[in-house]
Protein backbone atom coordinates (compact mmCIF):
# COMPACT_ATOMS: atom_id res chain seq x y z
CA UNK A 1 0.00 0.00 0.00
CA UNK A 2 2.95 2.22 0.76
CA UNK A 3 4.20 2.53 -2.65
CA UNK A 4 0.58 2.96 -4.15
CA UNK A 5 0.52 5.95 -1.89
CA UNK A 6 3.57 7.48 -2.77
CA UNK A 7 1.75 8.41 -6.18
CA UNK A 8 0.18 10.99 -4.59
CA UNK A 9 3.44 12.70 -2.98
CA UNK A 10 4.70 12.32 -7.19
CA UNK A 11 1.75 14.40 -8.78
CA UNK A 12 -0.80 16.85 -7.25
CA UNK A 13 -1.93 17.78 -11.30
CA UNK A 14 -5.04 17.18 -11.94
CA UNK A 15 -5.69 14.85 -15.26
CA UNK A 16 -6.93 16.26 -17.96
CA UNK A 17 -10.36 15.59 -19.67
CA UNK A 18 -9.09 12.96 -22.27
CA UNK A 19 -6.75 11.24 -19.46
CA UNK A 20 -9.99 11.62 -17.12
CA UNK A 21 -12.62 9.87 -19.62
CA UNK A 22 -9.61 6.87 -20.03
CA UNK A 23 -9.03 5.85 -15.71
CA UNK A 24 -13.60 6.60 -15.77
CA UNK A 25 -13.59 3.79 -18.71
CA UNK A 26 -10.83 1.64 -17.06
CA UNK A 27 -12.58 2.10 -13.82
CA UNK A 28 -15.97 0.89 -15.11
CA UNK A 29 -13.91 -1.99 -16.63
CA UNK A 30 -12.10 -3.26 -13.51
CA UNK A 31 -15.70 -3.30 -11.43
CA UNK A 32 -18.82 -3.67 -13.44
CA UNK A 33 -17.35 -5.92 -16.35
CA UNK A 34 -14.24 -7.68 -14.04
CA UNK A 35 -15.59 -7.15 -10.29
CA UNK A 36 -11.66 -6.76 -9.39
CA UNK A 37 -11.55 -4.59 -6.82
CA UNK A 38 -9.11 -1.26 -6.92
CA UNK A 39 -5.83 -0.68 -5.47
CA UNK A 40 -5.27 2.67 -3.61
CA UNK A 41 -3.38 3.99 -6.64
CA UNK A 42 -6.17 3.43 -8.83
CA UNK A 43 -8.42 5.76 -6.08
CA UNK A 44 -5.43 8.54 -6.18
CA UNK A 45 -6.16 8.49 -10.12
CA UNK A 46 -9.48 8.93 -9.15
CA UNK A 47 -8.96 12.12 -6.90
CA UNK A 48 -6.97 13.43 -9.69
CA UNK A 49 -9.73 13.45 -12.17
CA UNK A 50 -10.40 16.55 -13.66
CA UNK A 51 -13.28 18.95 -12.08
CA UNK A 52 -15.53 18.64 -15.33
CA UNK A 53 -15.90 15.13 -14.71
CA UNK A 54 -17.25 15.06 -11.44
CA UNK A 55 -20.67 14.30 -12.53
CA UNK A 56 -19.22 11.24 -14.65
CA UNK A 57 -17.50 10.10 -11.39
CA UNK A 58 -20.64 10.60 -9.24
CA UNK A 59 -22.84 8.35 -12.10
CA UNK A 60 -19.87 5.94 -12.03
CA UNK A 61 -20.57 5.25 -8.16
CA UNK A 62 -24.08 5.12 -8.36
CA UNK A 63 -24.28 2.97 -11.63
CA UNK A 64 -21.69 0.59 -8.81
CA UNK A 65 -23.65 0.48 -5.74
CA UNK A 66 -26.75 -0.29 -7.96
CA UNK A 67 -24.48 -3.40 -9.51
CA UNK A 68 -23.46 -4.47 -6.55
CA UNK A 69 -26.12 -3.51 -4.12
CA UNK A 70 -29.70 -3.01 -5.85
CA UNK A 71 -31.63 -0.03 -5.19
CA UNK A 72 -32.75 -0.57 -1.65
CA UNK A 73 -31.65 1.73 1.11
CA UNK A 74 -31.74 0.68 4.93
CA UNK A 75 -32.59 2.90 7.74
CA UNK A 76 -31.01 2.74 11.17
CA UNK A 77 -32.02 4.78 14.08
CA UNK A 78 -28.70 5.42 16.86
CA UNK A 79 -29.47 5.85 20.03
CA UNK A 80 -27.13 7.81 22.91
CA UNK A 81 -27.51 5.22 25.69
CA UNK A 82 -25.01 6.46 27.91
CA UNK A 83 -23.82 10.42 27.07
CA UNK A 84 -20.67 12.51 27.72
CA UNK A 85 -18.39 11.69 30.58
CA UNK A 86 -16.08 9.87 28.02
CA UNK A 87 -12.27 9.45 29.12
CA UNK A 88 -10.59 9.30 25.76
CA UNK A 89 -9.43 12.59 24.18
CA UNK A 90 -10.64 12.19 20.47
CA UNK A 91 -10.54 15.66 19.28
CA UNK A 92 -13.57 16.02 17.12
CA UNK A 93 -16.02 14.67 19.86
CA UNK A 94 -18.23 16.86 22.76
CA UNK A 95 -18.40 13.83 24.68
CA UNK A 96 -14.96 13.70 25.98
CA UNK A 97 -14.27 14.69 29.33
CA UNK A 98 -10.92 16.18 28.38
CA UNK A 99 -13.15 18.86 26.65
CA UNK A 100 -14.56 21.82 27.73
CA UNK A 101 -17.93 20.96 26.13
CA UNK A 102 -21.58 21.62 27.08
CA UNK A 103 -22.12 17.80 26.56
CA UNK A 104 -22.11 16.37 30.54
CA UNK A 105 -22.04 12.81 31.22
CA UNK A 106 -25.47 11.03 32.09
CA UNK A 107 -26.74 7.88 33.64
CA UNK A 108 -27.25 4.84 31.40
CA UNK A 109 -30.93 5.28 29.84
CA UNK A 110 -33.45 2.42 31.26
CA UNK A 111 -35.05 -0.20 29.91
CA UNK A 112 -38.04 1.65 29.22
CA UNK A 113 -36.27 4.56 27.18
CA UNK A 114 -34.50 2.11 24.99
CA UNK A 115 -37.20 0.48 24.13
CA UNK A 116 -39.32 3.84 23.64
CA UNK A 117 -36.84 4.83 21.31
CA UNK A 118 -36.28 1.28 19.38
CA UNK A 119 -39.85 1.67 18.63
CA UNK A 120 -39.72 5.09 17.22
CA UNK A 121 -36.71 3.92 14.93
CA UNK A 122 -39.43 0.92 14.23
CA UNK A 123 -42.24 3.23 12.65
CA UNK A 124 -40.06 5.39 10.21
CA UNK A 125 -39.21 1.89 8.42
CA UNK A 126 -35.83 1.25 9.86
CA UNK A 127 -34.30 -2.55 10.13
CA UNK A 128 -31.82 -1.61 12.28
CA UNK A 129 -31.48 -0.20 15.92
CA UNK A 130 -27.65 1.05 17.02
CA UNK A 131 -26.96 1.48 20.68
CA UNK A 132 -24.19 3.32 21.41
CA UNK A 133 -22.36 4.14 24.72
CA UNK A 134 -19.34 7.33 25.21
CA UNK A 135 -16.97 4.86 26.73
CA UNK A 136 -13.31 3.80 26.18
CA UNK A 137 -14.94 -0.19 26.39
CA UNK A 138 -17.10 -2.19 28.59
CA UNK A 139 -16.81 -2.99 32.47
CA UNK A 140 -18.84 -5.92 33.74
CA UNK A 141 -21.60 -3.76 34.24
CA UNK A 142 -21.85 -2.38 30.82
CA UNK A 143 -21.79 -5.97 29.09
CA UNK A 144 -24.56 -7.28 31.48
CA UNK A 145 -26.72 -3.64 30.34
CA UNK A 146 -25.79 -4.54 26.46
CA UNK A 147 -26.45 -8.96 27.38
CA UNK A 148 -29.94 -7.74 28.91
CA UNK A 149 -30.83 -4.94 26.19
CA UNK A 150 -29.76 -6.51 22.75
CA UNK A 151 -32.23 -9.70 23.01
CA UNK A 152 -34.69 -7.56 24.83
CA UNK A 153 -34.41 -4.63 21.73
CA UNK A 154 -34.59 -7.79 19.39
CA UNK A 155 -37.93 -9.41 21.28
CA UNK A 156 -39.83 -6.26 21.63
CA UNK A 157 -39.64 -4.66 18.01
CA UNK A 158 -37.94 -7.24 15.69
CA UNK A 159 -35.24 -4.86 14.64
CA UNK A 160 -31.99 -6.02 14.15
CA UNK A 161 -29.96 -4.61 17.49
CA UNK A 162 -26.11 -2.73 16.45
CA UNK A 163 -23.63 -1.62 19.51
CA UNK A 164 -21.35 0.71 19.55
CA UNK A 165 -18.98 -0.04 23.18
CA UNK A 166 -15.52 1.10 22.16
CA UNK A 167 -12.23 -1.17 22.52
CA UNK A 168 -13.49 -5.16 23.26
CA UNK A 169 -11.37 -7.82 24.82
CA UNK A 170 -11.72 -11.21 23.32
CA UNK A 171 -14.28 -12.86 25.54
CA UNK A 172 -16.02 -9.26 25.32
CA UNK A 173 -16.51 -9.83 21.74
CA UNK A 174 -17.45 -13.25 21.86
CA UNK A 175 -20.22 -12.69 24.81
CA UNK A 176 -21.95 -9.04 22.30
CA UNK A 177 -22.27 -12.02 19.69
CA UNK A 178 -23.71 -14.78 21.77
CA UNK A 179 -26.69 -12.16 23.32
CA UNK A 180 -27.40 -11.50 19.36
CA UNK A 181 -25.45 -8.63 18.58
CA UNK A 182 -25.99 -8.49 14.93
CA UNK A 183 -23.17 -5.43 14.04
CA UNK A 184 -21.14 -3.89 16.14
CA UNK A 185 -19.64 -0.30 15.15
CA UNK A 186 -16.19 0.58 16.04
CA UNK A 187 -14.82 3.68 13.63
CA UNK A 188 -11.75 3.60 12.12
CA UNK A 189 -12.26 7.77 11.52
CA UNK A 190 -9.08 8.17 9.70
CA UNK A 191 -5.81 7.04 8.15
CA UNK A 192 -3.44 5.21 10.51
CA UNK A 193 -0.38 7.65 9.67
CA UNK A 194 -2.72 10.95 10.87
CA UNK A 195 -4.81 8.95 13.95
CA UNK A 196 -2.04 10.60 16.74
CA UNK A 197 -2.97 13.93 15.22
CA UNK A 198 -6.86 13.65 16.50
CA UNK A 199 -6.79 11.09 19.04
CA UNK A 200 -3.62 10.38 21.85
CA UNK A 201 -5.58 8.33 24.05
CA UNK A 202 -5.49 5.01 22.66
CA UNK A 203 -3.78 4.02 19.56
CA UNK A 204 -5.12 3.06 15.95
CA UNK A 205 -3.93 -0.78 16.19
CA UNK A 206 -6.33 -0.89 19.36
CA UNK A 207 -9.26 0.10 17.18
CA UNK A 208 -7.71 -2.58 14.48
CA UNK A 209 -7.93 -5.38 16.50
CA UNK A 210 -11.57 -4.86 17.82
CA UNK A 211 -12.43 -4.34 13.95
CA UNK A 212 -11.09 -8.01 13.37
CA UNK A 213 -13.09 -9.54 17.01
CA UNK A 214 -15.95 -8.49 15.20
CA UNK A 215 -15.51 -10.53 12.60
CA UNK A 216 -13.98 -13.21 14.46
CA UNK A 217 -16.76 -13.67 16.28
CA UNK A 218 -18.85 -13.27 13.45
CA UNK A 219 -20.98 -10.18 14.00
CA UNK A 220 -21.02 -8.13 10.96
CA UNK A 221 -18.55 -4.91 11.38
CA UNK A 222 -19.80 -1.14 11.23
CA UNK A 223 -16.27 1.15 10.80
CA UNK A 224 -16.80 4.56 9.57
CA UNK A 225 -14.68 7.53 8.44
CA UNK A 226 -14.64 11.17 9.31
CA UNK A 227 -13.92 13.05 6.88
CA UNK A 228 -12.97 17.22 7.72
CA UNK A 229 -10.11 16.91 9.91
CA UNK A 230 -7.61 18.37 8.62
CA UNK A 231 -6.39 15.16 6.95
CA UNK A 232 -4.82 15.31 3.02
CA UNK A 233 -6.35 13.49 0.12
CA UNK A 234 -3.20 11.18 1.03
CA UNK A 235 -4.53 9.87 3.99
CA UNK A 236 -7.99 9.21 2.75
CA UNK A 237 -7.15 7.14 0.55
CA UNK A 238 -5.12 5.47 3.07
CA UNK A 239 -7.95 5.12 5.37
CA UNK A 240 -9.92 3.44 2.41
CA UNK A 241 -7.30 0.97 1.53
CA UNK A 242 -6.81 0.04 5.42
CA UNK A 243 -10.77 -0.52 5.36
CA UNK A 244 -10.73 -2.75 2.13
CA UNK A 245 -8.29 -4.89 4.33
CA UNK A 246 -10.94 -5.13 7.13
CA UNK A 247 -13.40 -5.76 4.57
CA UNK A 248 -16.34 -4.49 6.91
CA UNK A 249 -19.98 -5.06 5.73
CA UNK A 250 -21.33 -1.07 6.54
CA UNK A 251 -19.22 1.94 6.51
CA UNK A 252 -20.82 5.02 8.16
CA UNK A 253 -19.56 8.53 5.99
CA UNK A 254 -19.12 11.25 8.69
CA UNK A 255 -18.39 14.78 7.97
CA UNK A 256 -16.98 16.53 10.82
CA UNK A 257 -19.46 19.23 12.21
CA UNK A 258 -17.34 21.23 14.58
CA UNK A 259 -18.14 20.87 18.17
CA UNK A 260 -17.59 23.85 20.64
CA UNK A 261 -15.38 23.93 22.65
CA UNK A 262 -13.68 20.73 21.30
CA UNK A 263 -9.54 20.56 20.08
CA UNK A 264 -11.68 20.78 16.28
CA UNK A 265 -14.00 23.45 16.45
CA UNK A 266 -12.30 25.99 14.52
CA UNK A 267 -11.93 23.22 11.48
CA UNK A 268 -14.19 24.66 8.17
CA UNK A 269 -16.55 22.48 6.66
CA UNK A 270 -15.62 20.07 4.39
CA UNK A 271 -17.64 21.75 0.64
CA UNK A 272 -20.55 20.10 -0.39
CA UNK A 273 -18.74 19.16 -4.13
CA UNK A 274 -15.86 17.60 -2.31
CA UNK A 275 -18.24 15.55 0.06
CA UNK A 276 -19.98 14.27 -3.34
CA UNK A 277 -16.51 13.55 -4.56
CA UNK A 278 -15.46 11.48 -1.39
CA UNK A 279 -19.03 9.49 -1.29
CA UNK A 280 -18.38 8.43 -4.73
CA UNK A 281 -14.66 7.55 -4.87
CA UNK A 282 -15.08 5.64 -1.31
CA UNK A 283 -18.45 3.19 -2.98
CA UNK A 284 -15.82 2.48 -5.51
CA UNK A 285 -12.66 1.80 -3.45
CA UNK A 286 -15.48 -0.32 -1.47
CA UNK A 287 -17.87 -1.62 -3.91
CA UNK A 288 -20.43 -3.50 -2.22
CA UNK A 289 -20.69 -1.90 1.34
CA UNK A 290 -23.43 -0.60 3.02
CA UNK A 291 -22.16 2.82 2.37
CA UNK A 292 -24.49 4.72 5.24
CA UNK A 293 -25.15 8.82 5.44
CA UNK A 294 -24.26 10.02 9.23
CA UNK A 295 -23.22 12.87 10.92
CA UNK A 296 -22.39 16.06 9.29
CA UNK A 297 -24.71 15.25 5.81
CA UNK A 298 -26.92 18.13 6.87
CA UNK A 299 -24.65 20.59 7.37
CA UNK A 300 -22.09 19.38 4.74
CA UNK A 301 -24.63 18.61 1.94
CA UNK A 302 -27.45 20.87 3.03
CA UNK A 303 -30.20 20.66 -0.58
CA UNK A 304 -27.58 18.06 -1.96
CA UNK A 305 -28.31 15.24 0.20
CA UNK A 306 -30.02 13.63 -2.59
CA UNK A 307 -27.07 13.98 -4.99
CA UNK A 308 -25.43 11.77 -2.85
CA UNK A 309 -27.83 9.08 -2.95
CA UNK A 310 -27.11 9.34 -6.60
CA UNK A 311 -23.19 8.76 -5.70
CA UNK A 312 -22.90 5.58 -3.59
CA UNK A 313 -25.01 6.27 -0.56
CA UNK A 314 -27.27 3.02 -0.12
CA UNK A 315 -28.19 3.60 3.85
CA UNK A 316 -29.06 6.67 6.25
CA UNK A 317 -29.32 7.17 9.94
CA UNK A 318 -32.40 8.86 10.22
CA UNK A 319 -32.93 11.34 13.09
CA UNK A 320 -31.07 12.79 15.70
CA UNK A 321 -27.13 12.43 16.04
CA UNK A 322 -25.62 11.47 19.30
CA UNK A 323 -25.40 15.13 20.17
CA UNK A 324 -26.80 17.02 17.30
CA UNK A 325 -29.60 17.02 16.13
CA UNK A 326 -30.50 15.39 12.67
CA UNK A 327 -32.63 16.49 9.63
CA UNK A 328 -36.62 15.46 10.36
CA UNK A 329 -36.95 11.69 9.33
CA UNK A 330 -40.26 12.72 7.20
CA UNK A 331 -37.74 14.35 4.58
CA UNK A 332 -35.38 11.33 4.22
CA UNK A 333 -38.41 9.60 3.95
CA UNK A 334 -39.62 12.03 0.93
CA UNK A 335 -36.40 11.89 -0.72
CA UNK A 336 -36.84 8.31 -0.97
CA UNK A 337 -40.07 7.92 -2.50
CA UNK A 338 -38.98 10.87 -4.93
CA UNK A 339 -36.19 8.83 -5.68
CA UNK A 340 -38.04 6.21 -5.92
CA UNK A 341 -35.36 3.95 -3.84
CA UNK A 342 -37.08 1.32 -1.43
CA UNK A 343 -36.64 1.12 1.89
CA UNK A 344 -35.55 -2.40 3.01
CA UNK A 345 -32.57 -4.58 5.20
CA UNK A 346 -29.83 -5.21 3.52
CA UNK A 347 -29.00 -7.59 5.53
CA UNK A 348 -28.02 -11.03 3.85
CA UNK A 349 -26.74 -9.64 1.14
CA UNK A 350 -23.32 -10.26 0.98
Amino acid sequence: MDDQLNYLNISKTRLNNLQSEQILKETRDKLLNQRMNLSTKDLSQLNLLSNSKLNDLLELAHDVRVAYCGQTVEIEGILSAKTGGCPEDCHFCSQSARHESTVKATPLLTETEVLKAAEETKRLGATEFCIVLAIKGPDEKIMNYLEHMVPKVKEETGLDVAVSAGILSDEQARRLFECGTHRYNHNLETAKSYFNNVVTSHSFDERFETCRLVKKYKMQLCCGILFGMGESEAHRIEVLGQLQELDPTEVPLNFLNPRPGTPLESKSLVESKEALKWIAISRLALPKVILRYAGGREITLKDLQASGMKSGINALIVGNYLTTLGRDPTDDIKMLEDLEMPIGSLTGLF
